[in-house]
């Protein structure tokens, strides 16, 4: 498994993490969605390490195109979660899924004990709920990932999915990936939504960095609230 790994001083840090308070900064695992790499998150990943992130993970998901089903994705997800945790010594870690790769995220936390390891899960612009856009291509993680799928069904019928894991959902109305867009919405999950005009940005706009920042160092996940609408900022 290939992956891109960012690490930087504890000395480095954003200018948005000035006005948060600091809890424990955990190790970060960073997945990408469908016809992605580890280039894609580069930007989440440089903002992270300037906001004192020491360890942060990029995963590469092979085959990045939906030949895989959603649940071998999510195979690979749970081995670097656990090397990663091994590597580091810490007992849990953050995980943050962008698109497809929320889905998969999503799948490791509850079909592959990953809520036992994961303190926060930050969903950015996920499938949960189907996409029309799954009946584009006719592969298993295409399959997966239209509206009303078994797995989907299957993900949304169990009680309690996320156990104790503080989980966050950042996502944008002007999605054309995610149809609808109220498809990344997922129950129990402090939401934002922000309004980025294409979905590949949705890893590149400032608005969208700075808030998985905060729901990553947030002291109290009841203190993530929506923000007004405010002009995005430079990575």
């Amino acid at each position: 498994m290939t992956t891109a790994t960012a690490r930087v001083s504890a000395s480095l840090e954003s200018s948005a993490s000035a006005s948060m308070p600091a809890p424990e900064r955990l190790p970060v695992l960073l997945v990408h969605g469908i016809d992605d790499d580890a280039r894609t998150l580069a930007p989440l990943a440089a903002w992270l390490a300037r906001a004192g992130f020491q360890e942060v993970r990029v995963i590469e998901l092979k085959p990045n195109n939906g030949d895989a089903p959603i649940a071998v994705l999510a195979g690979q997800v749970a081995e670097a979660a656990a090397e990663l945790r091994a590597r580091t010594g810490s007992a849990r870690l953050d995980v943050v899924g962008f698109s497809m790769g929320a889905l998969v995220s999503r799948y490791y936390l509850q079909r592959l004990e990953g809520r036992a390891h994961v303190r926060r899960f930050v969903s950015i612009s996920g499938p949960h709920a189907g996409t029309l856009m799954g009946w584009l291509r006719y592969n298993p993680g295409a399959r997966d990932m239209r509206p009303g799928s078994e797995l989907l069904r299957g993900l949304s019928a169990e009680p309690s999915p996320f156990g104790d894991v503080q989980v966050f959902s950042l996502w944008t109305p002007l999605d054309l990936m995610i149809i609808p867009a109220s498809s990344s919405r997922l129950d129990g999950a402090r939401e934002r939504t922000i309004p980025v005009i294409l979905h590949p940005l949705m890893v590149r706009d400032g608005r969208v960095l700075r808030a998985v920042e905060e729901a990553l160092t947030v002291e109290h996940p009841e203190d993530f609230l929506p923000r007004p609408i405010v002009p995005p900022r430079e990575p």
